[in-house]
């Protein structure tokens, strides 16, 4: 996933299911998953909220070491717009 200019390798595709699956497990009530990109680390990192707020507020605070991938609801799974 992600195969793009801008990352050094791809998010692997179990991965990325693991941490959907480890999301909706949660006790806390998370609702979003945030896929990151490292920098220093070159690697993805998932960050997970309760509500779009939350996401967003993140969005607009994101450290100059991470950059958003992509968003997601973790139980439609599907992208949405961290705008």
């Amino acid at each position: 996933m992600f195969e793009t200019h801008h990352f050094s390798k791809t998010l692997d595709e179990e991965v990325f299911d693991t941490w959907l699956s480890k999301g909706r497990e949660s006790k806390i009530g998370y609702s979003y998953l945030l896929v990151i990109w490292d920098t220093w680390e070159e690697d993805y990192k998932p960050k997970y909220f309760e509500n779009r707020n939350e996401l967003l507020g993140f969005c607009n605070s994101v450290s100059p070491s991470e950059v958003m991938v992509a968003a997601y609801d973790l139980y439609s799974e599907s992208k949405i717009s961290m705008e």
